[in-house]
């Protein structure tokens, strides 16, 4: 699969979710993963979709594969901050919370412009 077609896959998985289509979204993100298991967007997607329907296991899973491919994204971390939340884990909760946190800040030293006059 060419990087075209997985961005075109994992587009059209994210349409299909939002449209009410999970199941298609699912064995289309199932599809990008087996695919290019280190697809970033493939796995954070799935983790997303999987959390949305309280599946908090299967979500775990995509985010933590989704992390192992990009620990410094500070969405990933953020959704691991809510899995591990709802799992009842506040401290490994808290911990990708202040990872996420320490991110945004990184993020803001390097770009202020893009960070002006948003609430922080």
């Amino acid at each position: 699969m060419t990087d075209a077609e997985l961005q075109t896959l994992i587009e059209d998985a994210t349409f299909d979710y939002t449209m009410g289509d999970t199941d298609a979204a699912l064995a289309k993100l199932a599809r990008a993963t087996e695919a290019a298991p280190a697809s970033f967007e493939a796995w954070h997607a799935l983790a997303e979709i999987h959390f949305s329907l309280r599946r908090f296991d299967d979500a775990l899973h995509a985010a933590e594969k989704a992390h192992a491919v990009r620990s410094d994204d500070l969405f990933i971390n953020t959704t691991l901050s809510r899995i591990w939340m709802e799992k009842g884990d506040k401290a490994t909760a808290e911990k990708y919370g202040a990872q996420a946190k320490i991110l945004s800040w990184k993020d803001q030293l390097k770009n202020p412009e893009a960070h002006q006059g948003g609430v922080q």
